[in-house]
């Protein structure tokens, strides 16, 4: 940042940086553009500490001068008339005025902050509500000040005594030097004691100090005391009191930091205040110590701030199929979006983004514009769970929104700008072919006024390069074209059974069993001659598995459209389906890596069901029927990796012995006389399991000890029970070492702050790292604990195929 002057774009906001050469630590020459940069390169862990609290600023405009001639300062608690709009504030009630504080919740905030010269951030214990209130304090702090005499190494002694005090009341304190003279102690509070009544525990936590080592220890303030003793300044929990924020700079003659430190550093004799430079290569190289604190914030429990309520209001759990979460959402920092068609009283498309962690939604009666040339309405409805953003079914009628839902697009988005209630440009990036196709860029811009119009906004396709279309061309007409032949057919699932349900059964002729594949289910559609291969969730396979598309081409014995059912596996040396090794095929959508991976894992797609031939839907007819068809379709193809594999002739028990023979994974029995029901589990089919395994939802890691010390040493998992997440144990075992380091990297994009998992020990959550609940895996273990956890757990991969929403606990139903 050499030049005095330049305009950049942070965040989607505009800002014009000046004096970026003016020197504001003359001792070190340090300038506006290193502070700013200083600022850019800390705000990951500086927002965190800061977020959703008042910010009081203390401003060197011309500099801190020097130790002997110190610069002016100017201490600002409310914004001027010449804060830019877009800055979030929160506004603090006094008896005859008010005063309106920015809230560092962005980098674009803290930017401006420094090209103001705010070379300080101070901010309280407790953080505003979403209603505007304040809320209770989330953290407790202990301010160690050195009287004359004293230093950091008597501050340190200090904190270590009041660890253990606080360590006997439930807390877990964590050290910050302050960049001045002392050590500030924090400790995550769960909100239910407010400002008065922390005051209050601190102020005796205090005196308890004093009174155990008078000679080191001093609780009242006033200075003739404090000779040769370290103030333990209780008073900052006041609720009109503020604590430098972390990481914030300090308006000294050197740029120091107010730092987080380990226990450790604390112990060291060498143990001193740190400056900027050093802070940057500590957080770059450790992280922040201090991120366990932003963990104890519960920001979920806030009854009035629920950003869920009126989408609950308006929903029956026992009525609709649409997840309905029974708790308010935790914030969190996706980049997820979702465009669904609805066909309610009239078709419209459902246009959400993930923010803050609902998904902000927006009905468009015209669909998405394919032009910039014409804007189209967009009425902006309540906020949706992020659940629904994999939602597809039928809403019965008479229910709100009642009709058919399924997802035109999914995918991530690029956020250039979010003014609230305002304004909202983002590039969406879709995985369906049939959506958005290429990047697309669109602004979203408030237009309503009062009354029924007050929700009403336009949306605008800003990429002004557009593929080439017919005029009468929209997604609401091409997907009501392509409604019969293009939407994305869910497959037929089975439920969890044992023996004797089967058994149970009045007619046991009347069943036919298959062998268990473990594989990824894929819908494989012949259209015009081109095959296109479907996850059960509809994500495009046929980039991943091309050699498969191609075999299922050559296999059919005419040309003839057809919808086939099956599963892609890979086989290991002996013939026997691996799924370790098809994990490495299934994330694979570079041509290249492609086609190295075909020669080294070659997949094979056994097919077991037809559901459409030519023009004719067979979804009607019985399973026998739909077998027979089968049979006419497909002639295996010269390399075999189109298989239709036997249906097992004999009784169950001696398919279960045969599928335990050839060490798969169980028998799926399916009623003869059934149909096939799309996207739905039936009782029709039963699945039997040789092993127990376990579809789960990634919620958090744990740090490994020994030789995964400085990587990831267990996965946390949950399923979905009674409408949450509920934690069920953590995996250790079934990783190799490069599984572990892709898992590092993937979870670095996806941290949050707090468990999406309820029911999680103490023990578990203590050192772990939560992120966000997208993934889910498959695990092979033992039996279930009598406290819902997993009994030795074995992780087997990721199954790219599902969704979290897609996860059931598989526990057969007794006979």
């Amino acid at each position: 940042m050499s030049a005095t002057k330049q305009v950049v774009s942070v965040g989607g906001q505009r800002l014009t940086l000046t004096n970026l050469d003016k020197v504001l630590y003359p001792e070190t020459g340090t300038t506006k553009g290193e502070v700013l940069d200083y600022y850019a390169s800390i705000a990951h862990v500086l927002i965190p500490h800061a977020r959703e609290r008042p910010a009081t600023r203390k401003r060197w405009v011309n500099g801190v001068g020097t130790a002997e001639h110190p610069g002016e300062m100017f201490f600002q608690k409310n914004l001027d008339d010449g804060t830019p709009d877009w800055v979030t504030r929160g506004t603090i009630e006094h008896k005859n005025h008010s005063n309106d504080y920015p809230l560092v919740n962005n980098l674009a905030t803290l930017t401006w902050l420094g090209q103001i010269a705010a070379l300080e951030i101070h901010v309280p214990q407790w953080r505003f509500a979403r209603t505007g209130e304040p809320k209770n304090p989330d953290r407790l702090v202990l301010d160690l000040d050195p009287g004359e005499g004293a230093g950091l190494p008597e501050c340190a002694e200090v904190a270590r005594l009041a660890r253990e005090i606080l360590r006997d009341m439930g807390l877990d304190p964590m050290p910050v030097t302050s960049g001045s003279k002392g050590i500030h102690l924090y400790a995550a509070l769960d909100g239910r004691q407010t400002s008065d009544e922390v005051s209050a525990v601190a102020h005796e936590l205090a005196r308890a100090l004093e009174a155990a080592h008078p000679d080191l220890i001093v609780s009242d303030m006033k200075k003739e005391l404090r000779q040769g003793k370290v103030l333990v300044d209780w008073s900052q929990n006041n609720g009109s009191k503020t604590t430098i924020t972390p990481y914030s700079l300090r308006g000294r003659s050197h740029p120091m930091v107010a730092a987080p430190r380990t226990w450790r550093e604390l112990s060291s004799p060498s143990l001193a205040q740190l400056d900027f430079h050093e802070v940057l290569r500590r957080v770059k190289r450790r992280g922040d110590p201090l991120a366990d604190l932003t963990k104890g914030h519960l920001d979920a429990l806030e009854p009035t701030a629920d950003r869920l309520s009126t989408y609950r209001q308006k929903r029956d759990a026992s009525k609709t199929p649409e997840p309905v979460p029974s708790e308010a959402a935790e914030p969190t920092e996706g980049r997820s979006f979702v465009i669904q068609e609805h066909h309610a009283r009239r078709l419209h498309y459902d246009f959400r983004l993930e923010h803050d962690g609902v998904l902000v939604s927006w009905a468009l009666p015209k669909g998405v514009p394919t032009s910039g040339k014409q804007n189209h309405l967009a009425v902006q409805t309540e906020d949706h769970p992020l659940a629904y953003g994999s939602f597809e079914g039928t809403i019965p009628a008479g229910e709100y929104g009642g009709g058919e839902v399924t997802i035109w697009d999914a995918g991530t988005y690029e956020l250039e700008k979010w003014r609230d209630g305002k304004e909202v440009i983002a590039t969406l990036t879709g995985t369906k072919p049939s959506g958005l196709g290429e990047p697309r860029r669109f602004a979203l811009i408030h237009t309503g006024g009062a009354g029924r119009a007050e929700n009403n906004w336009l949306i605008h396709l800003m990429d002004p390069a557009q593929p080439a279309a017919a005029p009468s061309t929209t997604p609401a007409a091409d997907s009501r074209r392509s409604a019969t032949s293009e939407r994305s057919i869910s497959p037929m699932l089975a439920t969890l059974g044992t023996r004797e349900t089967v058994l149970a059964d009045d007619s046991p002729a009347g069943w036919a069993f298959e062998m268990k594949w473990d594989g990824i289910r894929a819908i494989a559609r012949l259209r015009d001659g081109e095959v296109r291969l479907t996850s059960r969730n509809g994500n495009d396979l046929t980039r991943s598995f091309p050699e498969i598309a191609e075999a299922v081409a050559q296999s059919l014995d005419e040309t003839t459209d057809c919808v086939l059912d099956g599963e892609i596996v890979a086989l290991d040396a002996r013939g026997r389906p691996d799924f370790g090794r098809l994990q490495s095929r299934m994330k694979l959508t570079r041509k290249s890596e492609v086609e190295r991976a075909i020669s080294s894992t070659r997949a094979h797609f056994f097919v077991f069901d037809a559901l459409e031939r030519g023009s004719e839907s067979l979804s009607s007819r019985d399973y026998d029927e739909r077998r027979v068809a089968l049979q006419e379709i497909v002639v295996p193809d010269a390399s075999s990796l189109v298989q239709v594999p036997p249906a097992y002739e004999g009784d169950l028990d001696e398919a279960l012995a045969a599928s335990a023979e050839l060490h798969l994974e169980g028998v799926v029995a399916k009623k003869r006389d059934s149909t096939y029901r799309s996207g739905k589990r039936s009782s029709a089919w039963i699945k039997l399991k040789l092993h127990k395994t376990q579809e789960v939802v990634v919620v958090g890691w744990r740090p490994g000890a020994g030789r995964r010390a400085n990587t990831i040493g267990s996965l946390l998992v949950a399923v979905p029970r009674d409408g949450e997440l509920r934690y069920a144990g953590r995996v250790g075992t079934g990783f190799s070492e490069r599984d572990l380091a892709e898992l590092a990297t993937r979870f670095a994009r996806m941290e949050r702050k707090t468990s999406p998992a309820t029911d999680v020990p103490a023990a578990d959550g203590r050192d772990a790292h939560w992120i966000t609940p997208s993934g889910v895996g498959e695990v092979e273990f033992a039996e279930w604990t009598s406290t819902n956890r997993l009994r030795q757990p074995v992780w087997r991969g990721w199954r790219t195929d599902k969704n979290p929403a897609d996860v059931v606990v598989e526990e057969p139903r007794p006979a």
